[in-house]
């Protein structure tokens, strides 16, 4: 019975130096990693160097924006009536001219009838105005020749003759006064002409036309429904000539121009899409924590299924130079009126040095003076 003891004993003593050696050997292992960690450490916290060189500097800025179309026409009836016919729905594409929407035209064409009516009459009377002040033109003119010729035969004066024939005669031309008959018919005529080409219009007016080629953005009501005059039913886009509008925050706004170039990236194409900056707001929203300016730009070369609503990733070239010395940007710190302070790294040695800053774009900064070609700088510090 001792003697198992002790074997049980033995045996423990060997396993409690066992696990003794396996903890030794995981604190080794962990001590390795932990200096295998620090010497990573050291080597990240080397400096890197990169050499000054020449080369193109860009600066870029960016949002989101809206994909619409150029132009949107909001189409209405020019007369009230019930809906006959509508040939297009949202989403229709149409070319310039096609009809898109009728209503009952048959006051309107009655409205047509009576105008012409009452200007026919107009021009009638019109003509027996004129007709009768040509008779009493007439008549008066042989009168007054008939009294001159008798004047003078009984040796008148020429003055005498002439206004003793004027006086026995009817009054020959038109008094230019408010009461003058064909006055009076042609003002008639003018008020008739005006009313005909009204009535015209408003018969025309009975069938909505597509202005402009696009698509049908919206229908504002259905066959039967009763319309008023000059209501918004049709909304047409041009979606030939898209573009998208983004607002830029303030302090990205300010270098924004007119004709500055971007790219517009759409989540269903592949490559950007070049676009150009055709108008900047000149006046900002504010949301109560930052003001934006609205900003349009204009495909270069628009793809056919762009989608009026589509977002978009908008970028806009703001600043570029080329062949110039750079640096990385991250080599530039306390920026302060044009001059920036660099690392020069010599050997294993870094010295401090001033230097004159043009550009600051996204990735390189220029080096208008300060440092030449070649020399190392620290990348980031």
């Amino acid at each position: 019975m001792s003697k198992l003891t002790g074997q049980n004993r033995s045996k423990r003593r060997i396993r409690w130096i066992g696990a003794a050696i396996v903890v030794v050997g995981a604190g080794a292992a962990v001590t390795v990693a932990v200096l295998h960690d620090r010497n990573d450490a050291r080597r990240s916290a080397e400096v890197v160097a990169v050499a000054v060189d020449k080369g193109k500097v860009t600066l870029d800025v960016a949002t989101t924006g809206t994909v619409e179309p150029a132009t949107t026409r909001e189409l209405s009836f020019a007369v009230a009536g019930t809906v006959e016919a509508i040939t297009v729905r949202p989403g229709t594409k149409v070319t310039a001219g096609q009809t898109l929407a009728t209503v009952d035209d048959t006051g309107a064409a009655d409205d047509v009838t009576s105008a012409e009516t009452i200007l026919s009459d107009a021009r009638d009377r019109l003509d027996d105005a004129e007709a009768t002040a040509a008779s009493v033109t007439a008549a008066a003119t042989a009168c007054a020749t008939t009294n001159t010729g008798h004047l003078t035969a009984v040796g008148e004066p020429s003055a005498a003759v002439s206004a003793a024939a004027a006086t026995a005669c009817p009054t020959r031309g038109y008094p230019d006064t408010g009461n003058d008959s064909i006055l009076a018919a042609q003002q008639t005529v003018n008020r008739a002409t005006r009313a005909v080409a009204e009535a015209r219009a408003a018969l025309g007016g009975a069938v909505i036309k597509a202005p402009i080629a696009g698509t049908v953005v919206a229908v504002a009501g259905s066959v039967g429904d009763t319309v008023s005059s000059g209501k918004t039913f049709v909304t047409l886009a041009d979606t030939y000539t898209m573009q998208v509008r983004a607002d830029f925050p303030e302090a990205d706004a300010g270098s924004l121009r007119v004709g500055q170039t971007g790219t517009v990236t759409l989540a269903d194409h592949d490559d950007p899409l070049k676009a150009t900056v055709v108008q900047v707001d000149p006046v900002g929203t504010s949301d109560g924590a930052l003001v934006r300016y609205g900003v349009v730009l204009s495909f270069t070369a628009p793809p056919s299924d762009l989608l009026v609503g589509q977002s978009a990733q908008v970028t806009v070239r703001v600043g570029e130079t080329g062949d110039v010395l750079r640096i990385p940007s991250t080599a530039v710190h306390d920026i302060s009126g044009g001059s920036g302070t660099v690392l020069v790294r010599t050997g294993s040695v870094s010295t401090r040095r001033t230097v004159t800053v043009g550009l600051r774009g996204d990735q390189h900064t220029e080096v208008t003076a300060g440092l030449t070609a070649g020399e190392q700088v620290v990348r980031s510090w």
